[in-house]
């Protein structure tokens, strides 16, 4: 019940169309019972040869209809065509107005589950795959939306057509249908029964189709390892035993689905042989005549059809508040990067960037990623981090920008703790470059423009230029207007990168925080993309994890970083003289580098 009220809460500012709605719905369940309530004046001009008898029927309907003839097949002609078209436009608005309601709630609730995972901070990220997210924003949302535009409303209408048809069926007599309603408390158990198997099995065939998924994006990403490696038949093994579990859950609700109607449908049935045989005493004793008694029956038994409709969309709706189980899950879990209340607006930087006495640790691990770090990068200056994978480089990186807030310790902005600062003053003022290089699927010119949505084609041309990238767009088959493929594939590694670069030219904030790309591209490229770097640090406070030699020589300071501790500091030549870390990290990665700048700077 609980995922339901939560559900419900949707669809409370629409409280005026769900009234008008269910108006509509309930107009169809009175109108099916007046069509039905034709049956006894029928019956009495059918078989009463023009006696004139007026046998009495629902909403006084044999009060409009003449006694006999022809004029009375008219009338009663003339009030079916009018009922049916009536009928018709209340179902036709029903519709239409609860898919109104379920379409507005349901891209409410993905708004707000999408700027839920967008306010998480990294670790939510990390704790959770990429698949498991779009499958709740994209699935389980559409699961929802089926329930509220569809399974709510077929349950609102048959649920008050059941009530016009019972009602009626109380009408012609009130000792029957007391005898026909034994049956309810039976009825509910076994949906009710039914409906919580349903549930169970429609969360694990959710929880299937997300590892599903998860199983086929890593092969399908991957698919150059796969067929290196052939592990096409081993992938479609796992993704089989996958898919097995699935078919065999949906298989048990599929079985279930299929029991319960005619289950239900048969409990009815064997009622009504017994309330025949009461029917069969009504009669005799002059409590109804036949024609009450045969529209008694055509009531009770629609009514049945409603009953199973019923059931079956009561099933439904367990599938859907299992999906809306798994939203709410999602959205119940909170891993925000937290801002302090009237948080200070950060000015330009100014003195230094401090990281005080800083350790942290991800979520996850037991170990500390980083401990008690504690390093000034005076503003203007570049610092390099180097170090082997796994000191601290990236993550020491993803604490300025407030990725992580650091488990003890400060990391200062010009004395200003940075959890006491508005985090959008703060990250305004960083452009980032990743190591790998991260395009979205659009044009060239979105791409660069992406940390500002409001530059000038001038200004996007201008920050290509300078990122050396202008050249090769122009060769695009649309230049700036090229749509450069999902995270650039239609581009090469160094097209890639210099994008990247001009996009954070474009922002033109006065820190930058830099991953070099490890991956190795022709000499061509190479030179460009360190001229665009060039360009993009100069009069800039820079952090960079540096994995080429050349950007090494340029920085001011050099920090080396081993098992989550700072252990040497200083420039290059420094470094080199003490003979500790950094030279054998040195010899070990730059040594050949050097060499070749030797080479190319003789020639």
């Amino acid at each position: 019940m609980h995922d339901l009220r939560r559900l419900l809460k949707y669809l409370r500012p629409h409280q005026k169309t769900f009234t008008l709605a269910t108006f509509a719905m309930l107009l169809v369940g009175l109108l099916e019972s007046a069509t039905g309530g034709l049956i006894v004046p029928i019956f009495d001009q059918a078989f009463a040869h023009g006696s004139g008898s007026r046998t009495p029927t629902l909403f006084g309907l044999q009060r409009i209809i003449p006694d006999s003839g022809l004029a009375a097949w008219k009338t009663i002609s003339i009030l079916l065509l009018v009922f049916t078209l009536a009928k018709g436009i209340a179902e036709y608005f029903s519709t239409y107005l609860m898919a109104r309601i379920g379409q507005a709630a349901v891209l409410k609730l993905r708004q707000d589950l999408y700027s839920h995972l967008l306010s998480q901070s990294a670790n939510f990220f990390d704790r959770h795959r990429t698949n498991y997210l779009v499958s709740r924003l994209v699935s389980s949302a559409a699961a929802i939306e089926t329930a509220v535009t569809s399974t709510l409303r077929d349950m609102l209408r048959e649920s008050f057509t059941l009530i016009a048809f019972l009602a009626a069926s109380f009408y012609y007599s009130w000792r029957l249908t007391i005898g026909s309603l034994l049956i309810a408390p039976i009825i509910a158990v076994l949906t009710a029964r039914f409906g919580t198997a349903l549930r169970k099995l429609s969360r694990e065939s959710f929880e299937g189709n997300k590892e599903l998924t998860d199983t086929a994006q890593e092969a399908l990403s991957n698919q150059s390892i796969v067929k290196a490696y052939q592990a096409e038949a081993r992938e479609s093994a796992r993704f089989t035993t996958v898919a097995k579990r699935i078919v065999r859950a949906n298989l048990r609700s599929a079985s279930i689905s299929g029991f319960a109607p005619p289950t239900i449908e048969m409990i009815g049935v064997i009622f009504v042989v017994f309330l025949l045989h009461l029917g069969q005493s009504e009669i005799l004793s002059g409590n109804m005549n036949v024609a009450q008694f045969l529209t008694f029956l055509f009531f009770l038994f629609r009514s049945y059809d409603p009953m199973r409709k019923l059931s079956r969309l009561h099933n439904s709706m367990e599938q859907a508040l299992a999906a809306a189980h798994h939203v709410w899950e999602v959205m119940d879990e909170h891993a925000e990067i937290l801002e302090k209340e009237n948080g200070i607006e950060l000015a330009a930087l100014k003195r230094e960037i401090e990281l005080r006495n800083v350790s942290f640790g991800y979520g996850d691990e037991s170990r500390s990623v980083l401990r008690d770090v504690s390093l000034k990068i005076p503003a203007g200056t570049m610092v390099a981090l180097v170090g082997e994978s796994g000191g601290g480089k990236s993550t020491l990186t993803k604490l300025l920008p407030r990725f992580h807030d650091p488990a003890s310790g400060k990391v200062l902005w010009d004395g200003i703790d940075l959890r006491d600062a508005k985090i959008s003053s703060l990250r305004s003022q960083i452009a980032l470059v990743t190591q790998e290089t991260v395009l979205f699927n659009d044009t060239v010119s979105n791409n660069i423009a992406y940390g500002r949505p409001e530059a000038t084609a001038s200004q996007i041309e201008e920050a290509a230029l300078v990122a050396f990238a202008h050249d090769f767009i122009m060769e695009l088959p649309l230049g700036y207007e090229t749509i450069v493929g999902e995270r650039g594939a239609f581009l090469s590694g160094g097209q890639r990168q210099r994008l990247a670069i001009a996009r954070s030219l474009l922002v033109d904030a006065p820190v930058l925080i830099l991953d070099e790309a490890t991956s190795a591209l022709d000499a061509e490229s190479e030179r460009l993309v360190q001229q665009a770097i060039g360009n993009l640090v100069r009069n800039r406070t820079t952090i960079v994890i540096a994995h080429r030699l050349s950007t090494i020589r340029r920085a001011d300071t050099i920090v080396v970083m081993e098992g989550g501790r700072i252990i040497e500091k200083g420039s290059h030549s420094e470094l080199l003289a003490r003979g500790g870390q950094y030279r054998k990290l040195y010899e070990l990665q730059f040594a050949d580098e050097e060499d070749e700048l030797s080479v190319v700077s003789g020639s």
